[in-house]
């Protein structure tokens, strides 16, 4: 079987969970990195198995022969411009998240890669963590009967002790709590979900501490989200938080309830009524992102590109997820409820 070649824009603390990965599968190479830093040739073997060709310039880099992915792990801002000059070019694309600042940037970026029918992921990489696969079972199953109530939160300080707190705290650069790392909890509860969503509404505020006052826009937000079936949903995104990471789950159904690794089933025979079934599992429980799933969620894809075919996961999927939090902007900014039927599909 012959080996993809890829591409790594951005040489920061995702690419570095991206490159092991890459190492790693046996299908494909990196081949040519880009990057503002200067590295030597030992530095580019270690970080890639092999010898690539690093570019400080983003059109010749796009240029290197035979490339055909295009990983982008450059900060949120550089996302758009890169993936709509990467998709022009017929590279297929890999995409950090959130995929842009602004909805028009958004539309953009997917008018560019229909155009260009170019093959595409988003790193919503926690859909491959073992806790997500095992939560779909149950749903699959009928465990939890029909969910008419789904929590998904995010808590995770990001201040100075943070890498990327210099630019996060900007908003034209970091975005919101939501954008910048709360969409890891709402990408869930919409794939948890599986249905249409009818209307949104957001309230923020901001944690008192010194550090957090340079943040240009409020650290924690809660979104309430109403489901065109009558269900609804809550999701929380404190970025501004003194407490270890938690990334917390509760679904709630007609036949009974899933909280994080725990469940209570009227389908299942002989549970005790005041007491949850412990699931044994992998979950969310760190916000570094060498722990975070990305070796599936690439393997995944490189097999998407071998065989011809789009992921599962790919800039259309999650389009559906910033839609969501861009209307959920627009009620913050507003301070009203918002129709999704407001942001153009």
């Amino acid at each position: 079987m012959r080996k993809v070649k890829v591409g790594v824009v951005g040489l920061g603390w995702a690419a570095s969970g991206h490159l092991l990965a890459f190492k790693a599968n046996p299908h494909c190479e990196v081949v040519a990195l880009c990057s503002s830093k200067k590295l030597g040739k030992e530095q580019i073997r270690a970080m890639c198995g092999a010898d690539a060709t690093l570019y400080h310039d983003y059109a010749a880099f796009l240029a290197h022969p035979g490339l055909e992915v295009v990983d982008i792990c450059t900060p949120h801002w550089l996302h758009p411009p890169q993936a709509i000059q990467a998709a022009q070019a017929g590279k297929h694309l890999m995409i950090e998240k959130p995929l842009a600042l602004d909805y028009d940037s958004l539309l953009a970026m997917r008018d560019a890669i229909h155009q260009a029918g170019v093959k595409s992921t988003v790193y919503f990489e926690l859909r491959f963590i073992p806790h997500f696969s095992l939560i779909q079972s149950c749903l699959r199953q009928g465990l939890l009967g029909a969910v008419h109530h789904l929590e998904v939160d995010y808590y995770h300080g990001i201040g100075p002790w943070y890498g990327q707190y210099t630019w996060n705290i900007l908003k034209e650069k970091g975005g919101s709590s939501l954008l910048t790392a709360g969409c890891h909890a709402l990408d869930a509860m919409l794939a948890f979900a599986d249905r249409e969503v009818d209307e949104v509404f957001a309230y923020s505020t901001k944690s008192a501490l010194p550090a957090m006052q340079a943040y240009e826009y409020d650290t924690t937000s809660v979104s309430v989200i109403k489901f065109a079936d009558g269900a609804v949903g809550k999701c929380t995104s404190c970025i501004d938080c003194r407490q270890p990471y938690v990334f917390n789950i509760r679904l709630v159904g007609s036949e009974g309830t899933l909280w994080n690794a725990k469940l209570w089933s009227a389908k299942l025979d002989g549970l005790r009524p005041d007491e949850w079934v412990e699931m044994p599992t992998v979950a969310a429980e760190s916000g570094d992102v060498l722990d975070h799933p990305y070796p599936p969620q690439i393997d995944h894809f490189i097999h998407c590109v071998l065989e011809g075919r789009d992921s599962f996961i790919n800039f259309d999927e999650a389009f559906k997820t910033h839609r969501v939090i861009f209307a959920v902007e627009k009620s913050l900014a507003e301070g009203r409820p918002v129709k999704l039927a407001e942001l153009c599909a």
